[in-house]
């Protein structure tokens, strides 16, 4: 018995993710789906949309692609509200990340959430990868590995010899 359900648990977990598949959703928005209740429907703001709200008035910041409305949270924040509105109007991730902020304050922040980043606008805020750059071709570099070497040898023995010379 415990067979057949576990079968029956594997087919339905593998025809919802093939739903999801098809559906073409990228990973960050399925996991937003999650989040959210089904009857509430998303709110989606354009990059442009968001970079307006950067001012005392109406400050508007993203943090990991929700979009969080902080007006009247500026004068509350523990870090004053300098640090905020520095930040308005675009990505704070980075930024409230490395501050490490408590459990209390990142369920504290959803209160403040009014929508996320539109998902084509969420690839202009995507950091390039670093790069690693390496030599593919071995042989423009055997005059540094052979020849500045031996060329250092013989000027060392020269000045040696002329050491001894003097003597």
């Amino acid at each position: 018995m415990s067979e057949r359900l576990s079968e029956r648990l594997s087919e339905r977990l593998s025809e919802r993710l093939s739903e999801r598949l098809s559906e073409r959703l990228s990973e960050m928005d399925w996991f937003s789906e999650l989040a959210v209740p089904a009857e509430k429907a998303v709110t989606y703001y354009t990059l442009e949309e968001i970079q307006k709200h950067n001012n005392s008035k109406s400050t508007w910041l993203i943090l990991h692609p929700k979009v969080y409305d902080l007006t009247k949270f500026l004068e509350e924040h523990p870090g004053e509200e300098e640090v905020l509105r520095e930040q308005a109007g675009g990505d704070a991730t980075e930024n409230f990340e490395d501050v490490g902020h408590s459990t209390d304050a990142r369920e504290m922040s959803q209160s403040y959430v009014i929508g996320e980043l539109h998902p084509d606008d969420r690839l202009k805020l995507a950091k390039p990868l670093e790069t690693l750059i390496t030599t593919l071709d071995s042989n423009s570099s055997w005059w540094t590995n052979w020849l500045i070497p031996a060329i250092s040898a013989l000027v060392v023995a020269m000045i040696y010899r002329m050491y001894i010379a003097e003597d």
